[in-house]
């Protein structure tokens, strides 16, 4: 599949949300830009949501990526941070909706999968292989941009299983439809031969 477009992956989060820019041209992925936007814990929750949203707009003002890896909220055992995050999420989605963005929501254990090869690995492991697969010098910081990298990463390789799973489902519906257009010939013929067979018999009499 031939690609050129510019993705941007979003860790979610009120205190921290990270973000992350990657170019992918053709299976050649590369990091334009990453980083993060903070809100301190005095400031006002509406005015802390405004700055996500706010910074995340002008980060797709700057890079104009066409779509966006966003994590889902992962409740665990904290519904506190979890509300809080899910929080930050809506606002940074409001941005990505307003840039036209298509959307692809991932767990954190879809994005670790993707990036690492396993669901159960940790922070060090997402920013080693991070680093590894967009070719950088270092590796990214803090943990929130390098999740977001991740989570950008893991839009390219998702959209791929998504596409073959819904061709797979198309090829399905066609199926169906071509043996429901048989068994309706079916009918139909049996049908009209049930007719010609009362005619002749009403003919015989």
């Amino acid at each position: 599949m031939n690609r050129d477009r510019v993705i941007l992956g979003i860790d979610p989060g009120l205190a921290n949300t990270g973000w992350g820019i990657v170019r992918q041209r053709g299976s050649k992925l590369t990091c334009v830009a990453y980083g993060c936007v903070t809100t301190p814990t005095e400031q006002p929750l509406a005015e802390r949501l405004a700055k996500i949203y706010e910074q995340i707009g002008a980060v797709i003002q700057k890079y104009g990526p066409s779509c966006i890896g966003i994590e889902t909220v992962w409740f665990g055992q904290n519904i506190t941070a979890a509300f809080a995050t899910g929080q930050a999420r809506g606002a940074a989605l409001v941005a990505c909706a307003q840039g036209g963005l298509d959307v692809g929501e991932f767990s954190p254990r879809q994005i670790k999968l993707a990036v690492v090869g396993t669901g159960s690995a940790d922070k060090a492991q997402v920013q080693y292989m991070v680093k590894q697969l967009l070719g950088l010098d270092a590796e990214p910081k803090p943990d929130h941009a390098a999740d977001a990298l991740a989570a950008a990463i893991c839009y390219t390789t998702h959209e791929g299983i998504e596409a073959r799973g819904q061709n797979r489902l198309e090829q399905a519906e066609s199926a169906a439809a071509a043996a429901g257009a048989s068994n309706k010939l079916e009918a139909a013929i049996a049908a009209a031969e049930a007719r010609d067979a009362a005619a002749a018999k009403r003919r015989a009499r």
